[in-house]
């Protein structure tokens, strides 16, 4: 099952945010076994040509890659998405009409309005009409829930079969309801229950980003019903790792 079947029949997958370009970044976790990498493009440094790199690493280890947009720009979507990118995930949406958006710049028309390039993802040319098959129904499209306005258009926004699913983006989502980063304030619990009874009743994946590199946390997350769930990035899981260490290193016990 490919990981747009898994995630439409809401089976749980489990992935990480890449931040920093370097080829074992995404080597690592396509050699542990998870089941997708993303691509940052929203809170990193890598540019456009980079992540193109980064994705062709990934499919050389037959791992989806993903990539997360700096915005919801359809000139971008169409260069991620030539460049090999298996899906995006698209910050900021707060409306079904912005999602439509999103879903018409990944496709051909009559399905969309996304310009007919060769590039990586046509192999040059050579596999173009395998492609144009391909992105009919292929590409993932998650949006993220990540503003009060788009808690409030949840079911309107996951009503559209052109949608995969969503994740949350805690920090965003927690800075529009003015307590940034208090994931355990009630306003922003609330709002995480309302999400999950919205989502126990529609037919979508609901995903989360877990950002400390905690798998009790990412367990938990799974046990609420999330089931596109992100692990952490690299530079955060360095951190953690690191300061343990000399934690650990330092106590005279």
């Amino acid at each position: 099952m490919d990981l747009r079947s898994r995630i439409r029949a809401k089976k749980p997958t489990l992935g990480t945010w890449i931040t920093t370009y370097h080829r074992s970044l995404v080597e690592i976790p396509c050699n542990a076994g998870l089941d997708w990498v993303c691509i940052d493009l929203e809170h990193s440094t890598i540019d456009l040509d980079q992540a193109g790199t980064l994705i062709a690493i990934a499919r050389a280890k037959n791992v989806p890659a993903l990539v997360r947009l700096s915005s919801n720009d359809p000139v971008q979507i169409k260069r991620v998405m030539d460049a090999g990118a298996t899906g995006i995930i698209v910050p900021m949406i707060n409306s079904k009409e912005e999602a439509m958006a999103a879903y018409g710049a990944m496709h051909y028309p009559p399905h969309g309005t996304r310009g007919v390039g060769i590039s990586t993802a046509q192999d040059y040319g050579a596999s173009f009409t395998q492609y144009k098959e391909w992105q009919k129904t292929s590409p993932i499209l998650i949006v993220q829930i990540e503003h009060k306005k788009a808690v409030e258009n949840l079911e309107s926004i996951l009503s559209l079969d052109e949608v995969d699913g969503y994740i949350v983006g805690p920090y965003d989502l927690s800075a529009s309801l003015n307590i940034p980063g208090e994931f355990d304030h009630p306003d922003f619990l609330a709002i995480m229950e309302h999400l999950n009874k919205v989502t126990s009743s529609i037919a979508r994946s609901s995903g989360i980003h877990v950002v400390e590199p905690d798998m009790e946390k990412v367990m938990a997350a799974k046990k609420a019903g999330h089931s596109f769930i992100a692990i952490s990035f690299e530079t955060r899981i360095l951190d953690v790792f690191f300061r343990k260490a000399v934690q650990t290193f330092s106590n005279p016990g």
